[in-house]
């Protein structure tokens, strides 16, 4: 007979039930069991919680994002689009300005499509099929004190659940709890290093409000719009109209330091019609607001370098804002949650999980997807006024300005744009934009002149109408 030991499942611990934590747990599945550890109650429909302060904001998945939830949950975007989520061809479905104030057009054939719904039905759909993994066990109401264990591998966690502290043990620890992840402080208590930090805040406040859609717009695929700000400009503001389930629209507008949109109900439409391009306000005019106005100011982009620090524990690994916030502008914070969690699982398709040295390797395999993402946006944010502690080095401009060539080749080349896309959606690493797709539109230049506003067909507009 097989010793006892020997055939025990492995067990993993991971700390919130946040988008990272439900994906982190599926990936784990396959080689644990899994308990979640979750502070807050999770509601039972498509509903909002209070563990997801950017919640109300516009969310989009790019569909680097899409697949990798495919790969990790089959069915699970199929689930969302049965209950009112769309996936809209990007730029075909999308009336879109880059920060360069260039309007891309809007061309079918780029094979890329993002998935647009409220977060409260995708965190629902998500929660439901992960929580119903037997595999799966979720203790709710459960307030995480810190780690057990030392400085050469940590064996669980200390919790407290209603008022009574206990110790969970587990061959691994996984925090997907979030930007407010205290894994810095837990590490030095168990008499590890400071973890390298770095901070690039452009100083963007956002303010979201939720319409009934206009006219008969619910009725048509009607295009998402977005109007980026200008990092040349200061202070940038933007905004994007979001439709979603329910004949509604999430309207998220966005301001850096001296810019910001207020909370203010009455001055909502005035500051979109002030944005360097009116055709969000011009569309929110005879729109019927549901509810207050939402804001958040919680948005700068943050990197922890947990991989690089010496040494490392084992049994314990960080994932998604726990280790990079982004500024949620980007978009690239569910796509780096689902591709983290896939990093997960193929690594320990070939390594152990109760491995030494499988944690760190665990660690640095999530990187990857991270390092893009974080790549992306301070590629961009760094030139707002006072964002990043120095200015940006003479490459780090010159790379800003080939990314500015190259958006402005996408605006009119599609195959340009498809080579663009592939980066942008985290499908494809940034030397995409060095390829032919992107160089000999760049080099020849394509024919077609720049748009002279925003690409909407009047039907479009006409339908925005009362």
């Amino acid at each position: 007979m097989r010793d006892r030991a020997t055939a025990r499942r492995p067990t993993a611990l991971v700390i919130g039930a946040s988008a990272t934590g439900l994906f982190a747990a599926t990936a784990l599945a396959e080689f644990a069991d899994v308990t979640v550890v979750e502070r807050d109650v999770l509601p039972d429909g498509p509903e909002p919680r209070r563990g997801v302060p950017q919640a109300r904001h516009a969310h989009v998945v790019w569909s680097g994002g899409v697949k990798a939830f495919n790969r990790l949950l089959p069915g699970l975007v199929d689930d969302i689009v049965a209950h009112g989520g769309r996936l809209p061809r990007i730029m075909g479905d999308m009336v879109s300005r880059a920060p360069n104030e260039i309007w891309f057009r809007r061309f079918t054939a780029t094979p890329h499509r993002n998935l647009v719904c409220s977060r409260d039905l995708l965190d629902w759909a998500l929660r439901t099929r992960v929580l119903a993994d037997p595999r799966v066990t979720l203790h709710q109401h459960t307030t995480v004190l810190g780690l057990t264990g030392d400085r050469t591998r940590v064996t669980g966690l200390r919790v407290r659940s209603a008022d009574q502290e206990q110790v969970l043990t587990a061959d691994l620890v996984v925090d997907g709890s979030g930007r407010g992840s205290h894994a810095p402080a837990w590490l030095e208590a168990l008499g590890l290093p400071t973890v390298t930090e770095r901070r690039v805040n452009a100083g963007v406040t956002y303010a979201t409000r939720l319409y009934r859609a206009p006219g008969t717009t619910a009725g048509i695929a009607f295009p998402l719009v977005n109007v980026q700000a200008n990092p040349a400009k200061a202070p940038g503001r933007g905004g994007i109209i979001l439709p979603i389930e329910g004949g509604r629209w999430i309207v998220t507008l966005a301001g850096t330091r001296g810019g910001e949109p207020t909370g203010d109900p009455a001055g909502f439409v005035d500051f979109a019609l002030g944005l360097d391009d009116p055709v969000i306000g011009e569309l929110l005019r005879e729109a019927t607001p549901l509810g207050d106005v939402d804001t958040t100011r919680a948005t700068a982009n943050r990197r922890r370098y947990f991989e690089k620090m010496n040494p490392w524990p084992d049994g314990f690994t960080v994932l998604g804002d726990a280790i990079a916030g982004f500024n949620p502008v980007y978009g690239h914070g569910l796509t780096v949650a689902a591709q983290s969690a896939l990093a997960v699982r193929d690594t320990l398709a070939s390594t152990p999980l109760t491995a030494p040295g499988t944690a760190r390797r665990l660690q640095r395999a999530v990187v990857r997807p991270v390092s893009a993402a974080w790549d992306l946006a301070v590629g961009q944010d760094a030139f707002y006024p006072g964002a990043a502690e120095t200015p940006p080095t003479p490459l780090e401009r010159c790379l800003a300005r080939f990314v500015d060539r190259a958006v402005a080749t996408g605006a009119r080349s599609p195959r340009a744009l498809g080579a663009l896309l592939d980066v942008m959606s985290l499908e494809r690493p940034a030397t995409r934009l060095l390829s032919p797709d992107m160089l000999i539109p760049m080099l020849l230049g394509p024919k077609t002149p720049h748009l002279p506003g925003p690409p909407l067909a009047d039907a479009e507009r006409d339908a925005a109408l009362p």
